[in-house]
């Protein structure tokens, strides 16, 4: 009788101290984002958080993916999606700077240490920014300043403003720093997908909490669609993420003794989505973009500048179908744009050339990569469009059920609060063969027998 390699989950000391840690740090991550930033007008910030209209819907989408750190306008309210885009960035400047480019082909180990210094340094720049531009769209949205004397005007407190733009990039910088020692120190390379699945996850119990005091034909349509979106979600996740392509691949055989022995037939497994939830958490940084932009634009004495800036708010609020469309065309685009990157680093060409496989009909090396590519490319396609319709799975929810654009949670509508969950399910599934890895290279195995 085979017994699961779990039940050594927490009697193996290095995996004890690895999820103690990550426990740890998470609670530490969740103290800090209590701290207020210095200066918040608590009542034009509730004000502004406790509209029913567009604006509002925007802001409690940013207070959701941020893990409700707007509602308090914490230290921590960008999260860590300063980073995130740094690397969306860089990433996409790579292949188009020859130089940069080069010096990533040249020395692949310290090329990723050139990019990641240069990642550090370009998210102090996006959390400036950011934090600037956050507080502008909330008092512009609102209505009234929420920290009063914010700005670089003549009429403005510019020592508070730099100390509170200060506050908040050095907490992103915090919450980015926390990441990281998770990935050092407790569940490998994890650190960032948990910091964002922890903010999420805090909100969830208020939002059921919340549709239960609904009246009762509304409490149980909210609470019948978030399950059967959970289940929906989780089903097409596990679906989608478990799909691969074997591309078969002979290996050359080995000499024993005198002998040569035979080639071998093995198969590459290329993964339906190599991106996982990257994506995902790539389209929810840039959707905050341009309303970012606008606020910084909306007060333009041009006239035709602050009329496109207002427009631009007007679309990027999750209640407006565009705001969909994007986001869609925004997952759907990075599923392609990260896997292709992703593949190209591991240069699978190369590595089976120098291993002396070879894929049948295909030359080895550069021709051998091109088919890989185009393989994967093919098979990305359905995961792509996967990722992007569980994307807007709520809005299209709402549409079928108009009754839900009513249903109000204590973080805003049903449609805001449920829009989280692609994320929550994809960081729980990599956690989960993450920490089945780590018993595995530890010596314990499924396989292990019992009496």
């Amino acid at each position: 009788m085979k017994r699961s390699a779990w039940r050594y989950l927490w009697t193996a000391p290095d995996i004890r101290r690895k999820l103690l840690i990550t426990l740890l740090i998470l609670v530490i991550y969740r103290f800090v984002a209590q701290i207020r930033a210095p200066g918040v007008d608590t009542q034009a910030l509730e004000a502004a958080m406790g509209g029913a209209g567009a604006s509002a819907s925007f802001l409690q989408m940013v207070d959701m993916v941020s893990g409700g750190t707007l509602r308090r306008f914490s230290i921590l309210g960008m999260g860590v999606y300063p980073y995130i885009t740094a690397q969306i960035i860089l990433q996409m400047l790579v292949p188009i700077v020859p130089a940069w480019q080069k010096r990533m082909e040249d020395d692949p180990r310290e090329g990723r240490k050139w990019m990641e210094k240069r990642t550090y340094t370009l998210s102090i720049l996006m959390a400036a920014l950011t934090a600037f531009g956050q507080i502008r769209i909330v008092s512009n949205l609102g209505g009234f300043p929420i920290i009063p004397g914010f700005g670089f005007g003549p009429e403005s407190d510019i020592l508070r403003s730099i100390t509170i733009l200060v506050s908040m990039t050095a907490g992103t910088m915090f919450a980015i720093w926390l990441g990281e020692m998770i990935s050092e120190y407790g569940i490998r390379n994890q650190g960032l997908s948990l910091i964002i699945f922890a903010g999420i996850i805090s909100q969830m119990p208020s939002t059921y909490i919340a549709l239960w005091a609904q009246p009762p034909d509304m409490r149980y349509i909210g609470l019948a669609a978030i399950l059967a979106i959970t289940l929906l979600t989780i089903f097409v996740i596990v679906f989608v993420q478990q799909g691969n392509r074997n591309v078969p691949v002979m290996y050359p055989g080995r000499r024993i003794g005198n002998r040569m022995s035979m080639p071998v037939k093995g198969t590459l497994p290329l993964r339906v989505n190599m991106a996982g939830m990257i994506p995902l958490i790539f389209a929810s940084a840039l959707l905050q973009f341009p309303a970012l932009v606008a606020s910084m634009l909306i007060n333009s004495e041009t006239a035709w500048l602050a009329n496109l800036a207002l427009k631009t708010q007007e679309i990027f609020v999750p209640t407006n179908a565009w705001y969909w469309v994007v986001d869609f065309l925004f997952v759907v685009f990075f599923a392609f744009f990260y896997t292709d990157v992703l593949f190209a680093q591991q240069n699978y060409g190369e590595n089976l050339k120098r291993a002396g496989a070879q894929i049948p009909g295909v030359s080895r090396g550069a021709p051998t990569q091109r088919y890989l590519t185009r393989v994967l490319r093919r098979i990305t396609f359905p995961g792509a469009l996967f990722l992007g319709v569980i994307a807007v799975l709520p809005f299209l929810v709402t549409v079928a059920i108009p009754d839900l654009r009513n249903v109000t949670t204590s973080g805003g509508s049903f449609l805001i609060n449920s829009s989280g969950l692609l994320i929550v399910v994809g960081v729980v599934r990599d956690t989960f063969f993450n920490i089945e890895a780590e018993l595995k290279i530890h010596g314990y195995d499924e396989s292990l027998l019992v009496r």
